[in-house]
């Protein structure tokens, strides 16, 4: 499993946002983090999220910490990930 880092790409899996891809910005505490789409992107705004709601992928791009969308996007662009960050994902079940 993936560690949760800065940088790390994620798949939301629960609330209004479930099944869009994001990146995580920072890291808030054991228990939160920072993630952010873009928004123009995947759809996914920049918020706090619980580690609990988020699945992390095998990939992950050079940001610092606290970037901003824009450069987000830049390093998506050069990782040649934009195409990937706009596909959904379907949850799984609750069980």
């Amino acid at each position: 499993m993936p560690a949760i880092e800065v940088g790390r790409l994620c798949v939301k899996t629960y609330g209004r946002e479930a099944g869009r891809k994001c990146v995580i910005v920072d890291i808030i505490d054991e228990n939160f983090v920072l993630i952010t789409g873009p928004k123009n992107l995947t759809g996914v705004k920049r918020r706090r999220a619980n580690i609990d709601h988020i699945e992390p992928l095998d990939k992950k791009i050079e940001i610092n910490k606290g970037a901003s969308d824009e450069e987000i996007l830049k390093a998506l662009e050069e990782a040649g990930l934009v195409d990937f960050m706009k596909e959904k994902v379907k949850p799984a079940p609750l069980i």
